[in-house]
């Protein structure tokens, strides 16, 4: 339970502080472009890590399959969305409405897993949610052109990467192997962004060596981040994981108030951050009291 409470917070921390590094990044490049350097720059990593970290002890067909799918979409579609909703409304923004994930997450384990669903994992989501809310919200960063159609880039975001945690898990469980989830996942990924990326790339700004350092920082970060997510899957349940994962925006509001300068810390900030923290101190007190 230490140990994946642990890598959660870890993975948490990185998707966190990515969404910042993305935001710099999308500075010089547009969305599509950014993950054409992200996504192959923490595939490439994994490629060069394989000879130290692979073990096919345990391989099965249908767990490589289930990577595979889970790779067509994330962290493929999941980074384009994010990077595009990032491009529009902002990290903040985009984190909040993000922070939905685990309601997904907690509704495709059960879908598509059976697994059951404490009420307690129900409480706590919400309230993370709430949380999240409370925290990467600004006010003044919602024009009129941010409603509506803008909202879908991060709704859509949130919900493929609630279904992925599950089919990730789906394939831990056949194949207790995060290394190899995440290596078949970047791998497929990988090639949907560089072939999307291929797609009207005369009209778009061509890259430059400041947006392609920030994008393969944010590749580095968020390749660790789904590594330690999958770690954390692979000895817990998406009930229990998949809330804490979510906490990531607290790390982004905190890195941008820091970096980019966006916001200062305010009242509003720590009640959300106390909320967030109460709730995976009340999810994983229940867990534990199990």
């Amino acid at each position: 339970m230490i140990a994946a409470l642990a890598l959660a917070i870890l993975s948490s921390l990185c998707f966190g502080v990515a969404l910042v590094t993305g935001r710099i990044g999308l500075r010089s490049l547009d969305a599509r472009s950014g993950a054409g350097i992200s996504i192959p720059t923490a595939t490439a990593l994994f490629a060069l890590a394989t000879p130290f970290a692979f073990d096919a002890e345990g391989f099965t067909v249908q767990a490589m399959l289930w990577f595979a799918f889970v790779g067509l979409f994330f962290p493929a579609v999941v980074t384009i969305l994010t990077f595009r909703s990032n491009e529009t409304l902002g990290p903040t923004v985009t984190g909040a409405v993000s922070g939905t994930a685990p309601l997904f997450a907690l509704l495709a384990a059960a879908l598509l897993l059976g697994e059951s669903i404490p009420a307690q994992a129900a409480v706590a989501s919400v309230a993370i949610v709430a949380g999240v809310a409370l925290i990467s919200w600004k006010q003044s960063a919602v024009r009129s052109e941010f409603l509506g159609w803008s909202l879908l880039w991060p709704i859509s975001g949130a919900v493929v990467r609630g279904f992925a945690q599950a089919g990730a898990k789906a394939g831990l469980l056949l194949w207790p192997n995060p290394f190899a989830a995440s290596l078949i996942g970047y791998s497929v990924s990988s090639a949907t962004v560089i072939g999307a990326n291929q797609i009207g790339r005369s009209t778009r700004p061509k890259p430059t060596k400041h947006g392609i350092a920030w994008f393969a920082v944010t590749g580095v970060l968020n390749g660790g981040a789904v590594l330690l997510m999958y770690a954390a899957l692979n000895i817990a349940p998406v009930s229990l994981i998949a809330p804490i994962v979510a906490t990531y925006p607290l790390v982004t509001a905190l890195a941008s108030a820091v970096v980019l300068r966006e916001e200062p810390v305010t009242r509003r900030m720590v009640a959300g951050a106390t909320l967030i923290v109460l709730a995976i101190v009340y999810l994983v007190g229940s867990r534990t009291g199990a």
